[in-house]
């Protein structure tokens, strides 16, 4: 069987979705025994470049999946095929730096990761004594309100004592003032029963008195009438 390589360039979002373990699985797929890929930026413009090696019909195959087919991941915008004249390495040797280069990825990814927990950490004990300050503060606050709670029962009590005793006192006041009222209307009550009687003695006396006059003045007119000799 002819043998050829082809070397395919896909342009668009191919970086970080997955692109190269995806070719790489449908190349194994079909058999194929020799396949590179990597990764370059050129101009700022993300690119895939797919180098494949074996027979001629396994090779256009591989070519028409290529495309029709990307990552979910993948934006892809062209894939352009030409003819490849160099050696390309085994599907085997790639398999092997490819997944040496994942897992370096991966160990770097946890690196960081355990970085950022340790981050984490530093800053969840810093929040931690705060909120160990704050509870602190707040303990303080209630002891002080636990300590006026005391004064305003003390306070409530005195004030309590006072207005019963307050009270007795203008109970005491008030029995008093009330033998005091009773006294002065009883004297009142004397003294207006003196009254009457007096003045009722007095009109007796200025009735008598006027009886008398009249008695008086009748005895008088009499005498009038018999020296005038008028009936």
């Amino acid at each position: 069987m002819e043998m050829k390589a082809k070397e395919i360039t896909i342009k668009g979002k191919v970086h970080d979705v997955g692109y190269r373990l995806f070719l790489l699985s449908e190349a194994e797929r079909l058999f194929i025994e020799k396949f590179d890929a990597r990764n370059v930026l050129i101009n700022g413009e993300q690119q895939l470049i797919v180098l494949v090696g074996g027979e001629e019909e396994k090779i256009n195959r591989f070519v028409e999946f290529t495309e029709s087919n990307y990552p979910s991941g993948a934006s892809v915008e062209s894939v352009e095929v030409k003819d490849y004249g160099e050696e390309v390495r085994s599907i085997d040797s790639f398999r092997q730096s490819f997944m040496v280069f994942q897992l370096t990825k991966i160990a770097q990814a946890g690196v960081g990761m355990l970085g950022k927990q340790d981050a984490m950490l530093g800053k969840q004990d810093t929040m931690l004594d705060k909120m160990d300050a704050m509870l602190g503060k707040q303990d303080t606050m209630l002891d002080k309100m636990d300590a006026m709670l005391e004064k305003q029962d003390e306070t409530i009590k005195t004030i309590k004592e006072e207005s019963g005793a307050t009270r007795e006192v203008v109970k005491d006041e008030g029995e008093k003032t009330r033998e005091v009222v009773e006294k002065v209307s009883e004297v009142v009550k004397e003294e207006s029963e003196k009254t009457r009687e007096v003045m009722k003695e007095k009109i007796v006396e200025d009735v008598e008195w006027v009886k008398e006059e009249i008695i008086g003045i009748k005895a008088t007119l009499g005498k009038v009438k018999e020296k005038v000799g008028v009936d």
